[in-house]
């Protein structure tokens, strides 16, 4: 089992790349989503029968959690921009995404970021050519977690654990680091 990593008294999921022994848990249908290096927007369309959109949760300027810091090579008291969406299919949320951005990336044409409405952001993503992936991390994220704690809030439907992954994304060199986690809804669709 993976070590929790705490912050200011709560447990933050512990984010690695994939191993399959450490990750072993993971049901094999998700794990092919949690492994896909492509646009999981796109995907998620092409799989979700009627109406695919994007439900903005929550945007602001925040202090990411430290993992999220660490990640994107940023210091204690930066703030970012946080931007929590669902992906929904017919209403239904398939998919909790949490994207956090730098200050300084939004300088320039990156700054487009922060007015993407309800619009996917994978759309944007991967439809630049400046973009490069970093590598994929995955974790396993359960009851007590911040991220746990808000991708099922409002669910009624709730899971001892559900997996994510995350990936630092570059425009034009300037970093970004989307957490994508799967939730429940979307069990039996993958």
């Amino acid at each position: 089992m993976l070590a929790r990593q705490r912050s200011n008294n709560k447990s933050e999921a512990v984010w690695r790349p994939f191993s399959p022994r450490v990750h072993r848990d993971i049901p094999g249908p998700q794990l092919s989503w949690l492994l896909d290096p492509a646009s999981l927007t796109k995907r998620l369309i092409a799989t979700c029968p009627g109406c695919f959109q994007v439900e903005v949760v929550d945007e602001r300027w925040a202090k990411p959690f430290r993992s999220e810091r660490k990640a994107l090579g940023i210091r204690q008291n930066i703030l970012a921009r946080v931007r929590q969406v669902r992906l929904l299919c017919d209403g239904v949320p398939w998919v909790f995404a949490r994207t956090v951005i730098p200050y300084s990336t939004l300088k320039g044409p990156v700054r487009r970021l922060s007015m993407l409405g309800t619009r996917p952001l994978g759309a944007v993503l991967f439809a630049d050519p400046t973009m490069q992936r970093g590598r994929l991390e995955i974790a396993g994220i359960r009851p007590g977690d911040y991220l746990y704690q808000r991708a099922t809030r409002e669910l009624r439907k709730k899971a001892e654990i559900i997996w994510g992954r995350r990936s630092v994304f570059y425009l034009s060199g300037k970093p970004l680091l989307v957490n994508e986690i799967f939730l429940p809804g979307i069990d039996g669709k993958i």
